[in-house]
Protein backbone atom coordinates (compact mmCIF):
# COMPACT_ATOMS: atom_id res chain seq x y z
CA UNK A 1 0.00 0.00 0.00
CA UNK A 2 1.04 3.23 -1.18
CA UNK A 3 1.48 6.19 1.57
CA UNK A 4 -0.35 8.49 -1.27
CA UNK A 5 -3.98 6.65 0.38
CA UNK A 6 -3.38 8.51 3.40
CA UNK A 7 -5.87 10.45 4.80
CA UNK A 8 -5.54 12.66 7.85
CA UNK A 9 -9.27 13.16 8.52
CA UNK A 10 -9.72 9.47 7.96
CA UNK A 11 -7.16 8.17 10.05
CA UNK A 12 -8.09 10.62 12.99
CA UNK A 13 -11.37 9.35 12.68
CA UNK A 14 -10.30 5.47 12.95
CA UNK A 15 -8.07 6.01 15.88
CA UNK A 16 -10.21 8.25 17.98
CA UNK A 17 -13.97 7.26 17.26
CA UNK A 18 -13.69 3.35 15.79
CA UNK A 19 -10.78 2.40 18.05
CA UNK A 20 -9.77 4.33 21.10
CA UNK A 21 -13.60 4.79 21.40
CA UNK A 22 -14.24 1.32 21.77
CA UNK A 23 -11.19 0.21 23.50
CA UNK A 24 -11.89 -0.86 27.40
CA UNK A 25 -7.95 -1.46 28.03
CA UNK A 26 -6.42 1.36 26.46
CA UNK A 27 -8.82 3.89 28.22
CA UNK A 28 -8.21 2.24 31.54
CA UNK A 29 -4.59 2.68 30.64
CA UNK A 30 -4.95 6.40 30.69
CA UNK A 31 -3.36 6.46 26.79
CA UNK A 32 -3.49 9.55 24.90
CA UNK A 33 -3.37 10.01 21.28
CA UNK A 34 -0.72 12.73 20.90
CA UNK A 35 -0.14 12.95 16.89
CA UNK A 36 -1.13 11.45 13.77
CA UNK A 37 0.76 11.49 10.61
CA UNK A 38 1.18 8.78 7.59
CA UNK A 39 4.67 7.96 9.23
CA UNK A 40 3.97 7.51 12.53
CA UNK A 41 1.36 7.87 15.58
CA UNK A 42 2.34 9.30 18.91
CA UNK A 43 0.54 7.72 22.34
CA UNK A 44 1.48 8.84 25.53
CA UNK A 45 0.36 7.75 29.54
CA UNK A 46 1.15 8.08 32.77
CA UNK A 47 2.49 4.68 35.21
CA UNK A 48 -0.06 4.22 38.12
CA UNK A 49 0.43 2.06 41.12
CA UNK A 50 -2.09 -0.47 39.61
CA UNK A 51 0.52 -1.00 36.98
CA UNK A 52 3.23 -1.99 39.03
CA UNK A 53 4.54 -5.06 39.78
CA UNK A 54 5.75 -6.42 42.86
CA UNK A 55 8.78 -4.76 42.44
CA UNK A 56 7.43 -1.18 42.32
CA UNK A 57 7.72 -0.62 38.65
CA UNK A 58 5.72 -0.89 36.29
CA UNK A 59 4.24 -4.59 34.77
CA UNK A 60 6.40 -5.26 31.24
CA UNK A 61 3.05 -5.94 29.99
CA UNK A 62 1.84 -2.66 30.38
CA UNK A 63 5.17 -1.12 28.37
CA UNK A 64 4.13 -3.96 25.87
CA UNK A 65 0.30 -2.59 25.68
CA UNK A 66 0.81 0.86 25.53
CA UNK A 67 3.09 -0.13 22.20
CA UNK A 68 1.08 -2.46 21.41
CA UNK A 69 -1.88 0.15 20.94
CA UNK A 70 0.76 2.01 19.11
CA UNK A 71 1.12 -0.62 16.55
CA UNK A 72 -2.76 -1.21 16.31
CA UNK A 73 -3.63 2.50 15.58
CA UNK A 74 -0.91 3.44 13.18
CA UNK A 75 -1.52 0.10 10.87
CA UNK A 76 -5.01 0.74 11.41
CA UNK A 77 -4.92 4.46 10.13
CA UNK A 78 -4.11 3.48 6.55
CA UNK A 79 -8.13 2.85 6.23
CA UNK A 80 -7.50 -1.05 6.08
CA UNK A 81 -8.31 -3.46 8.77
CA UNK A 82 -5.04 -5.14 10.59
CA UNK A 83 -4.63 -6.95 13.17
CA UNK A 84 -0.98 -8.40 14.65
CA UNK A 85 0.03 -11.19 13.79
CA UNK A 86 3.79 -11.13 15.53
CA UNK A 87 5.17 -8.25 17.82
CA UNK A 88 8.38 -8.44 20.11
CA UNK A 89 9.33 -6.07 23.27
CA UNK A 90 12.65 -4.99 24.65
CA UNK A 91 12.52 -3.66 27.46
CA UNK A 92 15.91 -1.21 28.72
CA UNK A 93 14.69 0.60 31.42
CA UNK A 94 11.60 0.57 34.18
CA UNK A 95 9.32 2.75 34.71
CA UNK A 96 7.76 3.72 37.85
CA UNK A 97 4.92 5.01 39.26
CA UNK A 98 4.44 8.88 38.11
CA UNK A 99 6.38 8.06 34.87
CA UNK A 100 4.84 9.33 31.67
CA UNK A 101 6.05 7.14 28.83
CA UNK A 102 5.45 8.31 25.17
CA UNK A 103 5.50 6.16 22.26
CA UNK A 104 5.88 6.78 18.57
CA UNK A 105 5.09 3.73 16.13
CA UNK A 106 7.08 4.49 13.33
CA UNK A 107 5.41 2.65 9.61
CA UNK A 108 8.62 0.68 8.29
CA UNK A 109 7.31 -1.17 5.38
CA UNK A 110 3.27 -1.63 3.78
CA UNK A 111 3.11 -4.11 1.02
CA UNK A 112 0.62 -6.59 -0.07
CA UNK A 113 -1.23 -7.87 3.01
CA UNK A 114 1.77 -7.25 5.19
CA UNK A 115 2.95 -3.90 7.51
CA UNK A 116 6.17 -3.96 9.65
CA UNK A 117 6.27 -1.25 12.45
CA UNK A 118 9.14 -0.27 15.21
CA UNK A 119 7.42 1.48 18.56
CA UNK A 120 10.10 3.24 20.23
CA UNK A 121 9.21 4.22 24.19
CA UNK A 122 10.74 6.48 26.06
CA UNK A 123 10.09 8.76 29.60
CA UNK A 124 9.41 11.72 30.46
CA UNK A 125 13.43 12.34 30.49
CA UNK A 126 13.41 11.33 26.43
CA UNK A 127 15.37 7.77 27.71
CA UNK A 128 14.38 5.06 25.78
CA UNK A 129 12.62 2.65 27.71
CA UNK A 130 11.56 -0.37 25.36
CA UNK A 131 12.00 -1.29 22.06
CA UNK A 132 8.93 -2.78 20.46
CA UNK A 133 8.53 -4.34 16.83
CA UNK A 134 5.45 -5.49 14.93
CA UNK A 135 3.89 -7.07 11.50
CA UNK A 136 0.26 -7.06 10.77
CA UNK A 137 -1.69 -8.62 8.12
CA UNK A 138 -4.05 -6.21 6.49
CA UNK A 139 -7.41 -8.85 6.23
CA UNK A 140 -8.93 -6.86 3.49
CA UNK A 141 -11.45 -4.97 4.48
CA UNK A 142 -11.69 -1.33 4.84
CA UNK A 143 -12.83 0.44 7.80
CA UNK A 144 -16.35 1.87 7.66
CA UNK A 145 -17.50 5.24 9.21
Amino acid sequence: MERSTWNQDKAEHIIQKLMLSNDAFSQWMGIEVVEISPISVILSMVITEEMTNGFGIAHGGIIYSVCDSALAFASNAYGRQAVSIETSISHLKPLKIGNRVTVTSYTKRISGTLGHFEVLAHDQTNALVGIFKGTVFYNGKEWNS
